[in-house]
């Protein structure tokens, strides 16, 4: 069995890589993946990315989308319904769409 002494060797070999490949990333995203699954432990690595981050949508502020504008100064409690009966026609209508949806939005 693997220690996690053995993953931190295994995983620090494969971050001193001066020009990792491919399958240098993989081995290093499999030995995360063990290390978290049989550990417990998450790598210390930041997630970062150059892109500025998605601006925060406040209750009140809306988007330029269509849809948007029309719910915008709309009582949720008149809004939602309409959804639900949108998204159960959906289901009907096309399942995968609606499966993708409700993925969305139970992230």
């Amino acid at each position: 069995m693997i220690t996690e002494q053995d993953l931190q060797e295994a995983i620090a070999e494969c971050k001193g890589k001066r020009n990792p490949d491919a399958s240098t990333c993989i081995k290093l995203a499999a030995y995360y993946t063990i290390q978290r699954e049989m550990y417990g432990t998450a790598p210390e690595t930041p997630m970062y990315s150059f892109a500025a981050d998605p601006p925060k949508l406040q209750i009140g502020d809306y988007g330029r989308s269509d849809f948007l504008q029309a719910v915008k100064d709309k009582d949720p409690a008149t809004v939602w319904p309409v959804i639900d009966e949108l998204m159960d026609t959906l289901k009907m209508v096309n399942e995968r769409v609606y499966n993708s949806v409700m993925r969305k939005i139970n992230k």
